[in-house]
Formats: C-alpha cells, sequence, structure tokens
C-alpha cells in the first residue's frame, strides 16, 4: 500500500547544514583505513593478504546495507532509519577505536559499513523535504561534504595516527559522527512513510550475506590451497550451496532483493562483468599503491611516513571527487560505451605504467590519480547504461546489484593484490619482493582489459 505523497517540508538551511556536516564526518571515518594500512599491518601483526581483508570489511557490509536500508526507510521513514544505522556506525567506530587485534577491529569495520546504507537515505531525504528547485542544491552539498570528508581523511589519518596513536585516528571522526548525528535528528523533521507494506527479503539476505563471506573466506585463504586441497574443495561446496539456495529464494520471493530475471538481457549481464572486471583493477590499486609508498626494499620503494602517504593520496581522491560527473556529461555527449572504453583503456595503462615504472613518487601518484578517474567514470557509465537497458520499475534492483558486484570486485582485487604480496615474500623476510607488486599490477591490467570484449557487445539487448 502506497502512501499518497506529501507536499514538501520547508527546512532551513541549518538542517542541510547538519547532514552535510554528517556526511563529511562520515566520510572522514570511511577514508582513515587506506593511508593508514602499512601502520595497522605492523601494529597489528598481520600479513597483506588479512590487511587486504581489513581494507574490503566496511565494503562487504556496505553492499549487503544498501538495498535493505532502502525498503526500511519506505517502511518506516528516511529520517529514523538513518539515524538508526548512524547508531551502528558510531558503535563500528567506537569498536575500531578500541580494538586490541585484527578480528575486534575486522568487527568495527563491519559496523562502520552500515554508512553505506544510510547515505543514500540523506539524499531521499533531501528530496522528500525540499521543494523540487532546492532539493538538487542540497543533495549537491551533501555529496560534497562526503567527498570532502574523504579527502579531510586520507590527509589527517597519517598525523593523527603518528602524533596520537591509530586509536584516535577512529575516535575523532566518530565523536563528530555522533554530535552531528544529535543535530541532525533535531533539525530534521520526520519525513513520510512511502509504503506500510514494504518488506525486506530477508532469507535473500541471509543468503547473499553466505554467498559474500564465503567468497571472502576463499580469497583470504586462497595462500593456503595449494597445500590444502580440501580447503578450496570446501569453500567451493559451500559457495555452491549458498548460490543455488539464494537463486532459488530469490526466483520465489514476492519481493526479492533482485530480480534474476534481469540476467536474461545481455546488456545487464554484461555490465555486471564490465563492473567486476573493472573493480578488480581498481581494488589492486587501492591496496598496492599504499604499500608501494610505505615499503622500503631493495632498489624499490620510498619508504614513505603514513603523512607522506595521505598527500600522495590526494590527487586521487581529488579524481575520484569529479569522475562521477564527468563520467556522466561524457554519456551524455557521446555514449555509455565510448564512455567505458576510454576509461577501461586509460585504467590499464596506468596500471601496465605503474607495474613497470614506479621508481619515482610521481609515477604512482599520477597512476593512481589516473585510476581513479578512470574507475569513477567507468562506473558513472555502467550504472546508467544499466538504468537504461531495463524498466523503470527494476531500475532500483538492475542498478542495486551493480553496487554489489563493485564491491565484490574491489574486495576480489584487494585480497588478490594481499595473497600476491604474501606468496612474494622471501622466507625470514616481512617485505615482498619487487617482483610481487609488479605481478599484482600485471594481473589487474590484463583482467581490465580483458573486459573490453564485454564493452564491444554490451549494447545488444539495451533498451536505448
Amino acid at each position: 500500500m502506497t502512501a499518497p505523497p506529501a507536499p514538501p517540508i520547508r527546512i532551513g538551511r541549518s538542517a542541510v547544514g547538519a547532514v552535510g556536516i554528517l556526511a563529511g564526518a562520515t566520510g572522514v571515518l570511511e577514508s582513515v583505513v587506506s593511508p593508514t594500512l602499512p601502520l595497522l599491518q605492523r601494529e597489528l601483526s598481520i600479513d597483506p593478504a588479512q590487511g587486504a581483508l581489513l581494507s574490503i570489511a566496511m565494503l562487504i557490509t556496505g553492499a549487503l546495507t544498501a538495498p535493505i536500508a532502502g525498503v526500511l526507510g519506505d517502511r518506516y521513514g528516511g529520517k529514523r532509519v538513518m539515524v538508526w544505522l548512524m547508531v551502528v556506525v558510531c558503535a563500528g567506530g567506537l569498536v575500531s577505536s578500541l580494538a586490541p587485534n585484527l578480528p575486534v577491529l575486522l568487527l568495527g569495520q563491519v559496523l562502520e559499513g552500515a554508512m553505506v546504507g544510510a547515505m543514500p537515505l540523506s539524499f531521499i531525504l533531501m528530496r522528500k523535504l525540499l521543494p523540487a528547485d532546492r532539493s538538487p542544491v542540497a543533495i549537491g552539498v551533501v555529496s560534497g561534504f562526503f567527498v570532502g570528508g574523504g579527502m579531510v581523511g586520507t590527509l589527517i589519518a597519517g598525523p593523527i595516527a603518528e602524533g596520537l596513536s591509530r586509536h584516535w585516528m577512529f575516535a575523532i571522526p566518530t565523536l563528530a559522527i555522533v554530535v552531528a548525528t544529535v543535530f541532525a535528528h533535531r533539525l530534521l523533521p520526520d519525513d513520510q512513510r512511502t509504503r506500510s507494506d514494504a518488506r525486506v527479503d530477508w532469507p535473500g539476505v541471509a543468503l547473499l550475506s553466505g554467498i559474500v563471506l564465503t567468497f571472502m573466506a576463499g580469497l583470504a585463504t586462497a595462500p593456503d590451497m595449494g597445500s590444502q586441497p580440501l580447503l578450496i574443495v570446501g569453500v567451493l561446496v559451500f559457495l555452491a550451496a549458498f548460490v543455488t539456495g539464494w537463486i532459488a529464494v530469490e526466483l520465489r520471493a514476492a519481493s526479492p532483493m533482485f530480480d534474476l530475471r534481469l540476467l536474461a538481457k545481455p546488456a545487464i549481464w554484461r555490465s555486471y562483468v564490465v563492473t567486476f572486471a573493472v573493480c578488480v583493477g581498481a581494488g589492486l590499486s587501492i591496496f598496492l599503491v599504499p604499500q608501494l609508498f610505505a615499503v622500503s626494499g631493495d632498489g624499490y620503494g620510498f619508504g614513505a611516513s603514513l603523512t607522506d602517504i595521505g598527500w600522495y593520496l590526494l590527487p586521487a581522491a581529488a579524481m575520484a571527487a569529479i569522475s562521477g560527473p564527468l563520467g556522466g556529461l561524457g554519456t551524455r555527449r557521446l555514449s555509455s560505451t565510448a564512455v567505458l572504453a576510454a576509461g577501461i583503456a586509460l585504467m590499464t595503462a596506468a596500471l601496465i605504467g605503474m607495474a613497470f615504472v614506479h621508481t619515482e613518487v610521481w609515477h604512482l601518484v599520477v597512476g593512481k590519480a589516473l585510476i581513479s578517474l578512470a574507475n569513477g567514470a567507468c562506473i558513472t557509465a555502467l550504472v546508467i547504461k544499466t538504468a537504461a537497458s531495463v524498466d523503470e520499475g527494476t531500475t532500483g534492483t538492475a542498478t542495486s546489484l551493480v553496487m554489489v558486484i563493485r564491491v565484490l570486485g574491489f574486495a576480489t582485487g584487494a585480497q588478490v593484490g594481499g595473497a600476491v604480496l604474501t606468496a612474494g615474500t622471501p622466507g625470514g623476510s616481512d617485505i615482498p619482493a619487487e617482483s610481487a607488486y609488479v605481478t599484482a599490477l600485471v594481473i589487474a591490467s590484463v583482467v581490465t582489459a580483458l573486459s573490453l570484449f564485454a564493452v564491444r557487445t554490451m549494447s545488444k539487448g539495451a533498451k536505448q
């Protein structure tokens, strides 16, 4: 049962500002792990494969939270659900700030992943609570604060971790989120429920969680599978069972998480293949580049401090911020296929360049910035392409699966990078050989380049 639309409520700039500050603080917390990953690996005595798992734990939760948050927002109101999700995020930030070891820190990151579902709800609230002529500006403000917060987090994580401790780099933004959430709760009016009968496909959520966790467990244990063949058999059996169960549940559910019948459209499944491949390449670079900055190996690496790494990654963060609008503009003036082809070619060239030319800091700075630009443009084009290939009523389902596959691609790239570095670390040393970095970056470039074969035929089955 759909409730009748309510007229927009005129909220003041203070309410929009409170949501913007909340988004900014959330962006800071979201971005502190990447530049400090070398320190976290060192202080927690974890190998690169475990560090890769830490770098993507938040994304896994986010992929599962986002579709649930939308349904709960329809049923209970977007403001109420957003506030409760931010409570979960704050709990995760607290756990991360107090974590004495890797398992506890992983738990904190998993809880922080609720922010992925909370941020889209803030955009929806701006549309519901503001007149049509004001909501786009407000959404832009909130989005800008989140991106800006990510840049701030990239810069300040290192100095805080080195000047105070790694605990404070989680605690400070968490405290800011607590304060901003209180103000947003007080200043935002309650929004009307859109659907009182909205239902969450909990069996589908549980089985998809099993798929994601089993998949990630398989990647995390990949280095040991050569000596333990039963391990890979067990992972494959569990993965097959979860996938089979999920498909059966989704095909029979009255309100499935994802309409799997969409996969019959060539344009859809090709979009998903390209999404996965592109994000594998980007995920590898996200994990490897900070490691290369920090390592001081035999004739390679730079021994950079955490503060330096933050500055080196700033151009990539800036490119990520503008990549979405550029991808949208390119799609409108050319086509999504043209943007994808150009983005994949640029990313492949940057990955190959970094694999064989990384003797100066600027080589990695430029390469990582180009990859961020190409990846953001490609994802924007893929979302637009996917939305144009389905009916309006299934747009949300089709595009949300793009986001899930995006997370799996990033996670796969990070875990492959971690596994290659772990396997490439000589016995008795904790520093991977330079050839391990080259191998991982070449793998990323090959996977990314292969996605061009799918791009060439993506127009088949599309509506436009």
